[in-house]
């Protein structure tokens, strides 16, 4: 009877010396990869709005929360032109399309999408450069006007198309 305990009790601490010697897994959250001794700053151009349908505060809004995504998840300096990494770019679309037919033929739904071509560079790691296009889009009832939600939903979607330039330059996710 005193081996089963005996054995028993060292199991159990076997196991959990064996759980803590493992632990030793490290994941940062705040999502960076960034070398901070090679790469010290970043320049984000302005993106201006080449797209057929132009909503004006689009091109500030994105390029602003842009910027905000690196200052608050990242210890580089930003600068207007000339860093160790580089991202520039245009807005190609703003596109309304009519979804989601409705049975008196009109559209019960409309999809707002925005379309951003983006050019990265990195001095310090040629080999991460790349152009990608990101678009995000969000429906909306079509019984209401696109002046009362075109500010919400833009800021859902810059959000998400900043996020995911922010995974793909950086965070390497």
């Amino acid at each position: 009877m005193k081996n089963n305990r005996f054995n028993a009790a060292s199991v159990f601490f076997i196991i959990i010396a064996l759980g803590f010697a493992s632990c030793t897994i490290s994941y940062k959250f705040n999502g960076s990869s960034i070398d901070y001794t090679k790469t010290k700053t970043l320049a984000i151009s302005d993106f201006p709005n080449t797209a057929e349908l132009i909503y004006p505060p689009l091109a500030q809004e994105f390029s602003e929360k842009l910027r905000d995504t690196y200052t608050k998840q990242t210890r580089l300096k930003l600068l207007k032109k000339g860093g160790d990494m580089n991202i520039e770019g245009e807005i190609v679309g703003y596109v309304l399309t009519p979804m989601a037919i409705a049975a008196d033929s009109y559209s019960a739904e409309t999809k707002l999408t925005i379309t951003i071509k983006v050019r990265f560079s990195n001095n310090k790691n040629p080999e991460d450069d790349f152009e990608k296009t990101y678009s995000a889009y969000q429906t909306f009832d079509s019984s209401r006007m696109l002046s009362d939600v075109q500010d919400e939903l833009m800021k859902i979607m810059i959000t998400e198309i900043a996020d995911n330039i922010y995974n793909d330059t950086v965070a390497k996710w």
